[in-house]
């Protein structure tokens, strides 16, 4: 869809004055947001009868290149206004369910996916938030952390353990959980307990929430075709879009950050010419287009593989690949500007902080890695502390 490619690269022109000011006052980009929707980019890869474009991921991933590499914050939210929890509703969820979801993240909100736990990150499969059966209803207990949009969020699908009415565990699966205090909507039991200050993508919440004896209907869970008892897999099959999206931030702000190289090494000049005569620095560039490109290659192999998700496999590497490249360009681009890079008259520093949160966020480089070995060797490759002896438990 050319015309998402020309639309997204004419906001990036008007988003790429704003970021730093997102930055620095560590303030959500409530105006970029509402840009996003009157554009039809919240949601494109919703279908059609529920409002959306039905955008491929492969449109979507040259969508968010364009955004990242003007607004780390922008394009994240882009990703997660068209894949992960969204992905999952339209996937798995009853006619109510896509109806309740989608005309939400169409109007620009950005959809919160609550797994992480404090004790539960890379091991996902640890979390202790637990769904009580209670008549027509769940009950939730539990915290959860690192939860990206929290406090600005309208659809949350909070990930816990199910027990039935009798104690016995079911399996894991997601609860919609809806939260708008603006709009009356404040569910008793649902605290964001607190905000994290970070490093980098400073005007994204990264919140702590915490569930207290929280109900919520019957009809508001969702019910992968596995059942509980294999419905994370399910789930996790649909965050495989979220690794593709979040790999290809990665990758636009790597873009941004080597043309913002190639214009200095044009205009700076030392000893007499500019630095683009300087073969090192020659060199420098070619390998970050090298990297930049490559990156590319891998994120939209994955987004082609969609099927209706990409291919765990191919997401995997792409997102490893392509984050860990990233931290590499854009370190090389601060390093070509010298001072005046490590400083804030130019994106760099903030490009750089930004992209560092890629090979953490949405599985960690190694875990991803751990994943592609498994696949590569065609076995299973155990973390727990049993190791391969527990392969069958």
């Amino acid at each position: 869809m050319t015309d998402l490619i020309d639309t997204a690269r004419a906001l990036a022109e008007r988003f790429a004055p704003r970021a730093r000011e997102w930055d620095q006052t560590r303030s959500y980009c409530w105006p970029n947001v509402a840009d996003l929707a009157q554009a039809g980019l919240m949601g494109m890869t919703i279908p059609k009868d529920w409002g959306g474009k039905g955008a491929s991921y492969l449109d979507t991933v040259q969508v968010i290149e364009e955004i990242a590499r003007a607004c780390t914050l922008s394009a994240r939210i882009v990703v997660e206004a068209n894949m992960g929890a969204i992905s999952a509703v339209m996937a798995y969820g009853t006619d109510a369910q896509r109806a309740l979801a989608a005309p939400l993240v169409l109007a620009g909100d950005k959809p919160a996916i609550c797994i992480t736990e404090p004790e539960a990150g890379s091991a996902a499969t640890e979390m202790t938030t637990t769904a009580r059966r209670k008549g027509d209803r769940y009950i939730l207990n539990g915290i959860k952390h690192w939860i990206t949009g929290g406090g600005v969020s309208k659809l949350h699908l909070v990930f816990a353990r199910v027990f039935d009415e009798s104690g016995s565990e079911e399996g894991i699966t997601g609860f919609i959980v809806l939260r708008d205090p603006e709009n009356g909507i404040d569910p008793k039991g649902f605290e964001v307990a607190r905000l994290e200050r970070t490093m980098g993508l400073c005007g994204m919440p990264e919140a702590e929430l915490r569930f207290t004896d929280l109900e919520v209907p019957d009809d508001m869970v969702l019910r992968p075709p596995s059942g509980f008892r294999r419905g994370f897999a399910d789930l996790m099959t649909a965050y495989n879009s979220q690794r593709v999206g979040a790999g290809t931030i990665a990758m636009g702000v790597a873009a941004g950050a080597l043309e913002h190289a190639k214009r200095y090494l044009k205009e700076r000049h030392q000893f007499g010419r500019p630095l683009a005569e300087f073969q090192g620095l020659q060199w420098m560039l070619a390998d970050m287009d090298a990297g930049v490109h490559a990156s590319r290659l891998l994120l939209h192999e994955a987004a082609r593989s969609a099927a209706p998700f990409p291919d765990m496999f191919l997401a995997a590497r792409a997102k490893a690949f392509a984050s860990e490249t990233a931290i590499k360009v854009v370190s090389d681009a601060l390093q070509m500007f010298g001072a005046r890079g490590y400083g804030d008259a130019e994106p760099l520093e903030r490009m750089y902080r930004d992209v560092r949160m890629f090979t953490i966020g949405g599985g960690t480089a190694q875990i991803l890695k751990t994943q592609m070995a498994g696949h590569l060797l065609g076995m299973r490759v155990p973390q727990s502390r049993g190791g391969y002896s527990d392969r069958e438990r």
